[in-house]
C-alpha cells in the first residue's frame, strides 16, 4: 500500500481514482488545485505524486518544480496523468523530474502498473543504509546491525526484511511479498510467510517490534505503534 497525493481538478476523475486506488490497496488524499496539492503534498510527504498539468489556478509543471526543488520531497515520485498528450508536453514533463508521464484517458489498470513500476524504482534507488533507531541495515554490504551487534541472516530474511524496510509505513500483503521475495514460488504459501516474518522478529531481538502485524491484511515496518 502506498500513501499517494493525487492533484486533479476534475471531479468526477478524482471521484473515480480515489476509488479504484483505495480498492488496489492504496491510500489517496486529493486535492482540486495546484496550491491545495502542493501544500497537502509537503504536510503529508506522500509515497507518489499523481498530477495534472492543467489546473484552475496555476500549470501543474510549477508543483512539479517546486516539488524537485525542495530538499524534503525532490525524491517523491511523480507521475503526470493529463489530456496533454504530445510528444513536446512529455519531454517537459520528464525534463522537469517527473518519473513517468501518462496522457488521458487510461485505464485505472495501467495506472496501478505504472504506480508500481515506478515505486519499485524509487526502492531500487534509495539509500545504501538505512538507519531506524537502534537498527540499521547496509543494503549494499548485505549486513545488518541491532544495537551495534551484527546479526546472522539467511539471503531470504535479508530480502524480507529489506522488502518492508524499504516500503516503510507502508501494509504489504502476503500475496505482494509472496511475489516480491519469493518471487511466486508455487511451494510457497502465505503461512510460510507468517513463519518467516516470526524468525525474522526473534532475530531482530528488541528491533522486531517495528515489524507489525495488520489483521487480516499482512505486515507493515513502521516505528510508531502500531
Amino acid at each position: 500500500m502506498a500513501r499517494v497525493v493525487l492533484i486533479e481538478d476534475e471531479a468526477d476523475l478524482r471521484e473515480i481514482l480515489v476509488y479504484n486506488l483505495g480498492q488496489a490497496g492504496h491510500r489517496v488524499q486529493a486535492a482540486a488545485t495546484a496550491e491545495a496539492g502542493l501544500r497537502l503534498a509537503r504536510e503529508s510527504m506522500p509515497d507518489l505524486v499523481l498530477l495534472d498539468l492543467m489546473l484552475p489556478d496555476r500549470p501543474g509543471t510549477t508543483v512539479c518544480t517546486a516539488l524537485k526543488h525542495d530538499p524534503r520531497t525532490q525524491d517523491i515520485p511523480i507521475i503526470i496523468v493529463t489530456a496533454k498528450g504530445e510528444e513536446v508536453d512529455r519531454i517537459v514533463g520528464l525534463e522537469l523530474g517527473a518519473d513517468d508521464y501518462l496522457a488521458k484517458p487510461f485505464s485505472v489498470r495501467e495506472l496501478v502498473l505504472r504506480m508500481s513500476a515506478v515505486l519499485r524504482r524509487g526502492e531500487s534507488k534509495g539509500p545504501a543504509v538505512i538507519e531506524v533507531a537502534e537498527l540499521r541495515v547496509d543494503r549494499d554490504a548485505h549486513r545488518v546491525e541491532v544495537e551495534g551487534s551484527e546479526l546472522t541472516l539467511t539471503a531470504l530474511e535479508f530480502k524480507l526484511l529489506t522488502t518492508l524496510v524499504t516500503r516503510r509505513e507502508r501494509v504489504q500483503r502476503r500475496s505482494t511479498l509472496l511475489a516480491d521475495v519469493w518471487e511466486v514460488d508455487p511451494g510457497v504459501t502465505s503461512r510460510t510467510v507468517d513463519t518467516h516474518v516470526k524468525r525474522l522478529r526473534d532475530k531482530l531481538g528488541a528491533a522486531g517490534r517495528f515489524i507489525q502485524t495488520v489483521r487480516g491484511v499482512g505486515y507493515r515496518f513502521s516505528d510508531t505503534d502500531g
